[in-house]
């Protein structure tokens, strides 16, 4: 079950909707074949599991049958049962005769939810349950929280200076002030490339134009989501620019336009529940909060985050915009060649 968290790993980033799944196919206590789910649409985890066994002995057809027989598929979540891009992995195993199955998590997704589990039962499969249950559904947080809450798994991010800024009080263009080095900036392109969605607020836009994307690691950019209460920002800003999909959240109403969505918000209200039912409502599974204070801080005060992320470069402002102020259980502190990160987790949830 480990080798299958393991695989299902390099899924991170490319499998929205879909969750992170591996599976590893194993007989006579030998490996002979493995997979993981690569992106929705593609084969899933046992699928790739079995076209792998079945290649390894593409010469030797006539033994299939006895291996399959004989062998145990292991899986991290749940075999699925019902059809939807592809077909349920649940009558493959069955088709393919193979008579044990081993499971990490059972799917909180009600197309599924037990029913996989209840047709491999049924079928005659011995299916044991539980195996590294609480590693399988850490490595699937972002899609059992959007599941089970009906939100996306909320990531807050910041770097600050030594003295505690997040921001200078002014410049003069309009452009990024670095705090970290440039490998901690390497370091949020990646977390870039594996959650689905970044937000950040107006003035974050107004004062940096940023582009939000993941330019400087290899994967997929995040849809942005940027609040913008009477659209203030030009449209000749880097956010407008097309190039992945971007919601606008407004109480101005205004019409979609391609990859643009414009998306209603009360400011007057209860912000980060009114972002987060937004979300939902465009299957976005898990979002980094990146800025500005105003706006992470508003995710604190309602305790509505999962982790948080806190880059400490070695600068400083003496004046400036204050950092948000949290107050979570420390998890993780490592060091990026000066800069501090301090990883922190939301225990109170």
């Amino acid at each position: 079950m480990s080798r299958c968290i393991q695989l299902a790993k390099n899924g991170l980033g490319t499998t929205y909707p879909n969750p992170l799944v591996g599976s590893v196919i194993v007989h006579n206590n030998i490996v002979i074949g493995e997979g993981w789910h690569y992106k929705a649409g593609s084969p899933h985890a046992e699928v790739n599991a079995i076209n792998a066994t079945e290649m390894r002995f593409a010469s030797e057809t006539s033994r299939l049958n006895t291996i399959f027989s004989e062998a145990t598929i292991y899986v991290s979540l749940e075999p699925c049962s019902h059809y939807g891009k592809t077909p349920p992995c649940a009558d493959l195993i069955i088709e393919k005769g193979i008579k044990k199955v081993v499971i990490g998590s059972t799917d909180p997704n009600p197309k599924v939810a037990g029913r996989g589990i209840k047709k491999l039962i049924e079928a005659g499969c011995e299916v044991i349950l539980g195996i590294l249950e609480n590693e399988c559904d850490t490595l699937n947080k972002r899609f059992f929280t959007f599941q089970n809450k009906k939100r996306p798994f909320i990531i807050l991010k910041w770097a600050e200076t030594t003295d505690g800024f997040i921001a200078p009080l002014s410049r003069e263009e309009k452009a990024p002030v670095w705090i970290t080095n440039k490998q901690s900036r390497q370091f949020t392109h990646k977390m870039r490339t594996e959650e689905q969605a970044i937000l950040v607020g107006t003035t974050t836009v107004l004062k940096d134009n940023p582009s939000l994307t993941a330019r400087d690691w290899e994967g997929n950019s995040p849809v942005r989501v940027v609040i913008d209460k009477n659209l203030k920002i030009l449209t000749t800003a880097s956010i407008y620019d097309e190039k992945v999909k971007t919601i606008i959240l407004t109480e101005v109403t205004k019409e979609n336009n391609g990859n643009l969505f414009f998306e209603a918000l009360k400011i007057s209200e209860d912000i980060p529940n009114q972002i987060c039912k937004t979300l939902y409502k465009h299957s976005i599974q898990s979002v980094i909060i990146e800025g500005g204070t105003r706006t992470i801080q508003a995710f604190i005060d309602t305790n509505l985050w999962d982790e948080a992320f806190v880059f400490k470069g070695n600068s400083t402002f003496k004046k400036g915009v204050q950092s948000p102020v949290l107050k979570g259980k420390t998890i993780e502190k490592t060091l990026i060649k000066g800069d501090e990160l301090i990883y922190f987790k939301n225990q109170s949830l």
